[in-house]
């Protein structure tokens, strides 16, 4: 469909029935330039922490399904508002849940991942309606159960329903671009005007809070033009682009820092190679994403460690505790106390020597590191949470961040 475009607003943006009435006027203007628009929004403001915080009143261990139910509530608040501003300042608009729009996923409640869009439905009512606005962050299952995406879930519906629709997103927040690094950390961060989309990648995953993984590897996948700005802002964005289409490359593009997670070291006496297989494996049912492995063999046994997120703390203790009933002897520590510190450049595939620069800088200023793990364009150290900001800031001096 011509002139389409989708676009996503976040919950700070939608925080209030006034910033609601000011992006509805911007939206109206776009479709009186002769626009169609998806718009996917988020939960107003802490509208999810206010529904965690009453569950948490009720139990630690919520039925999944349950609290799929109850946090889809945010956005469905949201869509019904945005859509009833648009109508009654004159413009033809409708709200969808993530059932209505059509969004099918699979997996496990809480974390599900979408399978298709109904693309049929959605160019229907955009040649009765001109806003479609969508609850971002939900789908639903084969069982027509209401799921929810996780984390970023709402950039991924956006960027999932540009994708099947094949038209451009762009992604409003209340950050003016993607910078080099967060700017709380290093106050001389730079803005990017445009960056890769595997540069932005790796940024996401190694714990840039910009925007998630899996909605930058859908607009990678399925070429999306992205779009990266502040809400109702003149200020110019990022554009997230392929690594051909970029004009200028440099060695480190940014540097990223994630204080989300847990550093899990497992010691079996027995060093039994099938330990390692039943350990993915029941990581692997359990859904917990992990990162940084490394395995060594030592006096006391067969010794892995990983990082993995601490919001996937419940999934982790369920599948050590399915691996312990079958490996007694195994020892477990999962320290809370760690920090990943991460360089990312496309640049460093054709520059020797940045891996070096790292770790002379590190060692000269005294920092200590647990792990450390590499790709073809990142290097990231697992370091004390304590001394995390100031090895993110001593990075950014290094390579000009």
């Amino acid at each position: 469909m011509e002139n389409l475009s989708v676009l996503k607003f976040g919950g700070t943006s939608v925080g209030t029935i006034e910033k609601i009435k000011g992006i509805s006027d911007y939206l109206s203007s776009r479709v009186k330039n002769g626009e169609k628009l998806i718009v996917v929004v988020s939960a107003m403001g802490k509208t999810t922490d206010h529904l965690l915080e009453q569950v948490g009143q009720i139990t630690k261990n919520p039925d999944t399904r349950e609290l799929d139910t109850l946090l889809a509530v945010g956005e469905q608040n949201t869509i019904s508002l945005m859509a009833i501003t648009l109508n009654d300042i004159g413009t033809r608009a409708k709200s969808l849940t993530g059932m209505q729009a059509g969004i099918k996923t699979f997996g496990q409640h809480t974390k599900s991942k979408i399978k298709n869009v109904d693309t049929d439905f959605l160019e229907d009512q955009l040649r009765q309606f001109d806003i479609l606005v969508v609850a971002g962050f939900q789908g639903f299952n084969d069982n027509k159960e209401i799921t929810t995406l996780g984390r970023g879930g709402s950039d991924t519906s956006a960027v999932a329903l540009a994708a099947a629709m094949a038209c451009p997103c762009e992604i409003y927040t209340d950050v003016t671009s993607v910078f080099g690094t967060d700017p709380r950390l290093y106050s001389d961060a730079k803005p990017l005007s445009q960056v890769s989309y595997e540069e932005m990648l790796e940024l996401s995953a190694l714990g840039a809070g910009v925007l998630e993984t899996r909605c930058v590897e859908i607009a990678k996948n399925y070429n999306v033009p992205l779009y990266l700005g502040k809400t109702l802002s003149e200020t110019r964005g990022t554009w997230i682009m392929a690594n051909t289409d970029l004009l200028e490359k440099k060695v480190v593009t940014g540097v990223a820092l994630d204080n989300d997670i847990l550093h899990v070291t497992l010691v079996d006496k027995y060093k039994k190679a099938s330990f390692v297989q039943d350990l993915f494996d029941q990581l692997d049912l359990s859904s917990v994403n992990i990162d940084m492995i490394s395995q060594v063999l030592v006096d006391e046994g067969i010794n892995i460690s990983f990082t993995c997120k601490n919001t996937d703390q419940n999934f982790l203790d369920k599948a050590l505790q399915a691996l312990k009933e079958k490996y007694p002897s195994m020892a477990t520590s999962i320290r809370t106390d760690c920090a990943k510190v991460s360089i990312v450049g496309s640049g460093m595939r054709d520059v020797s020597g940045v891996a070096a620069r790292a770790f002379r800088l590190l060692g000269k200023n005294s920092i200590n590191f647990y792990q450390v793990t590499t790709s073809e364009i990142s290097i990231s150290y697992a370091v004390d949470k304590e001394n995390a900001t100031k090895t993110v800031g001593l990075l950014c001096q290094e390579f000009e961040i």
